[in-house]
């Protein structure tokens, strides 16, 4: 399922619901359809960024490393599959953080689901 991110501010974002919801967790916000407030805006950008440096800081667990060695053995086997490149949360979040800023500039909401 996909989730679209619209604002007067800037073009729309597409993602799918399950990347959304981890931005949208963090601002305590439905996944099926909210609204940002301008007045909002200006904590939803400071917690995004905050998560994230967090995830810059901690950029892959062991957990997923052995996960991906599981799928990659040793001898070099892979059944002809490219080894996983993991794709960041602050790379899944930037779309929208943009958003979020050209939103708060222009005080403009942000809205999904509508």
């Amino acid at each position: 399922m996909l989730i679209t991110f619209k604002s007067k501010a800037a073009t729309e974002v597409t993602m799918y619901k399950e990347h959304a919801r981890r931005i949208l967790d963090l601002l305590h916000k439905d996944i099926e359809r909210g609204i940002i407030t301008p007045a909002e805006l200006p904590q939803a950008i400071q917690k995004i960024e905050a998560a994230v440096a967090e995830s810059k800081a901690h950029p892959i667990t062991d957990e997923v490393s052995r996960d991906v060695n599981a799928h990659h053995n040793a001898d070099g086997d892979d059944h002809e599959h490219e080894a996983p490149e993991p794709v960041s949360f602050a790379t899944r979040a930037f779309p929208v953080l943009e958003m979020l800023h050209a939103a708060h500039k222009m005080q403009r909401e942000v809205m999904w689901g509508v």
